[in-house]
């Protein structure tokens, strides 16, 4: 094989060597062999649907690697490597395939070029997999007019990258169009609008999944392809894929392969279909709103504070602590130079554990301290909150209205969100190990700083885009915070402002309805 060209010690990515070297040749090979897999599943049938990877190489950057993309119109099943097209970062051809004779059609790159491209630009996506699956059409039909796809606690929500067994997946659906290239625009708006989906939709056509590497773009393609293959089939049963409990649709059901109608009642003779509450969704703060602030004051701080630098020394090499770490540094770099009291330059890691671990303690207590209300403090002390869970030395607390508030909501099926400063691990921990029992079933999802500052009104909009209102006046957001309050109107939400035991008082004439009790709502 021939040497592969070099400039400053890198290869030449247009440089025939490297087009005909290793890396590109095992990423042609790959794609052939997956093809052939995903034809077996019915994915790429009829030559529809298409894959491509970047090339893999440590000594170049990610978003400059090379793109290798498979042909249009071919039989997918029947590829080999030497059918594929390769493209530099920028969707420029570098390397196209020979015509092979009658009945092969002329080579041609794939429909889906210019979608995959968008994937790989406002993602930095590592694969980009296009399924033409059955589940992933029929899905996109049970409501044509949803503009989402929606599921929330299947064990298979924990396979797409960023979600978890209690989170609401949501999926954005775009409409077909008589091209493939014609979707570009509205596939790049779906991106755009929704920055935690690593797919889109299209009605009646398929899906485009993408990951940061091939295998997590085939992870999540067959775990996507199995909740909608699990939403097509409980629709078919009458039950609702969308809510926590999996209960029955609330306007009709299937049984004994009859459908019967519900919510339904007899006056005057004549059939009249039972209102349906304008407000769908409910959205509450924590501190000062389900949970007194003591307990979050008075016990989850100082149980932080008590117990970091236990925590930092015990898990100091873990994945998990290098990446609260990593978040540490940046935080008090922007502090310091931004002269914010009680900050301390962190060594660097090659100075000693110990030295490093000293410096965090310093930083986090004057956080802790300040209760200031940063992503860098929050995650790190979610970690350490469920180690305190998990040895039973914490358990967490509502106010005893709460459990029953949260049950006959989700029972009229509204759908329950918290937003909170703190984490949404250690969101999920208060909720999910109080003295009423785990009450996070009656939860639909959690947000947590990383969606925006919440006295900011965009936060508001991003949830709303999130939880996919038709109109943000369907979400009522309670809170015992002011200017929370204030930022969630601007964003047109419907807001209640929470009066408990300790909480701060409130401006005068502030306009908001108020609330002393769940039970009021």
């Amino acid at each position: 094989m021939a040497a592969v060209a070099t400039a400053n010690g890198l290869p030449v990515l247009s440089s025939q060597a490297y087009l005909e070297g290793k890396t590109v040749w095992e990423t042609r090979t790959l794609v052939a062999d997956l093809c052939r897999q995903f034809y077996t599943l019915g994915w790429v049938s009829g030559t529809g649907g298409s894959i491509t990877i970047k090339v893999h190489d440590d000594s170049i950057p990610k978003s400059d690697q090379l793109i290798v993309m498979s042909p249009s119109g071919v039989q997918k099943e029947r590829m080999i490597p030497e059918d594929m097209y390769v493209l530099s970062s920028g969707g420029d051809m570098l390397s196209t395939p020979c015509a092979k004779p009658y009945p092969h059609k002329s080579p041609k790159c794939s429909d889906c070029a210019s979608l995959f491209m968008k994937a790989y630009q406002m993602r930095n996506a590592g694969a980009v997999i296009h399924s033409h699956g059955m589940e992933s059409c029929l899905v996109t039909m049970i409501n044509p007019f949803s503009k989402e796809f929606r599921i929330t606690h299947m064990e298979m929500i924990k396979g797409i990258q960023g979600h978890g067994y209690f989170d609401e997946l949501v999926v954005p659906i775009i409409e077909n169009t008589a091209y493939e290239r014609e979707l570009t625009e509205s596939l790049s708006d779906a991106i755009s609008a929704y920055p935690k989906a690593t797919a889109v939709l299209v009605r009646n056509h398929g899906i485009y999944v993408w990951g940061d590497s091939w295998i997590s773009a085939k992870t999540q393609a067959e775990c996507y392809h199995y909740l909608f293959d699990a939403a097509i089939k409980l629709h078919q049963l009458g039950i609702d894929w969308k809510i926590p409990s999996h209960g029955l649709i609330k306007n009709e059901s299937y049984q004994s392969g009859s459908k019967r109608k519900f919510n339904v009642y007899a006056n005057s003779g004549l059939a009249v279909q039972a209102s349906v509450p304008s407000r769908k969704f409910i959205v509450l703060d924590i501190e000062g709103t389900t949970t007194p602030i003591s307990f979050v004051t008075e016990i989850l701080f100082p149980y932080a504070r008590d117990n970091v630098r236990k925590h930092l020394t015990s898990t100091y090499d873990s994945l998990e602590t290098k990446d609260d770490i990593k978040l540490l540094r940046a935080q008090v770099l922007d502090d310091l130079e931004k002269g914010i009291a009680g900050s301390t330059p962190i060594p660097p890691d090659d100075t000693g554990k110990e030295e490093v671990i000293e410096s965090l303690v310093v930083n986090v207590e004057a956080m802790i301290k300040a209760d200031r209300k940063i992503t860098a403090l929050k995650q790190l002390q979610g970690h350490i909150w469920r180690t305190g869970y998990e040895n039973n030395e914490l358990q967490g607390v509502v106010f005893d209205d709460v459990p029953e508030a949260l049950e006959r909501w989700h029972a009229s099926g509204i759908k329950i969100y918290i937003y909170s400063s703190g984490s949404r691990e250690a969101q999920r921990l208060i909720f999910g190990n109080t003295a009423h029992g785990d009450l996070r079933k009656y939860l639909c999802g959690f947000f947590d700083t990383t969606v925006g500052n919440k006295r900011e009104a965009r936060s508001y909009f991003e949830i709303s885009q999130s939880v996919g209102v038709d109109k943000t006046s369907q979400i009522l957001f309670i809170t015992d915070v002011y200017q929370e309050a204030v930022a969630a109107k601007a964003a047109g939400l419907e807001v209640i402002l929470s009066i408990r035991p300790g909480n701060a008082s409130l401006p005068e004439n502030h306009e908001f309805k108020t609330i002393t009790s769940f039970a009021e709502i």
